[in-house]
């Protein structure tokens, strides 16, 4: 059950950094942290990754909803079993609800981290999208570990 904290502790960061952003800066409003490479700017996204879906706040509603009871499902039924999985599941998890929320109250995500490499400016994101694309990375790379597991125990 440990994966709960790590899915609260990615909820509690992700809104405490949100509110921040929406009490203290301007949307629009960009603070410099490492010039030409990561600056702080606060931006808010009506739709999903770089921008697209905007607006359908019902879909996302549905599919957030079906994603959080199918993770939980996988947590209570995997999760136990595998230290990656569950720590995999609790990132997604706490990224799903962090974003859900600002979708729920806000109807829109607050987003703020925002990054250039070289003179690519990549999509603004926050905590939560963070927690679900190393989540999903995890849960690609705990399903590699399983099936080196059991090709091994096969052989």
């Amino acid at each position: 059950m440990w994966y709960y904290f790590i899915a609260a502790a990615v909820l509690i960061l992700d809104q405490l950094t949100k509110w921040m952003i929406v009490k203290r800066m301007e949307i629009g409003e960009h603070i410099p942290v490492i010039e030409n490479f990561f600056y702080i700017t606060s931006h808010r996204n009506r739709g999903a990754a770089w921008g697209i879906l905007q607006g359908q706040m019902w879909f996302f509603y549905i599919v957030t909803a079906i994603v959080i009871c199918v993770v939980i499902y996988y947590m209570h039924k995997y999760a136990s079993s595998s230290k990656v999985l569950g720590l995999s599941l609790g990132l997604i998890l706490g990224g799903a609800i962090g974003n859900f929320i600002d979708r729920l109250f806000r109807k829109e995500v607050v987003d703020f981290i925002d990054i250039y490499i070289g003179s690519y400016d990549y999509p603004i994101f926050n905590i939560a999208d963070s927690a679900l694309v190393v989540g999903v990375i995890l849960v690609f790379f705990a399903t590699m570990l399983d099936e080196r597991k059991k090709g091994s125990k096969s052989s």
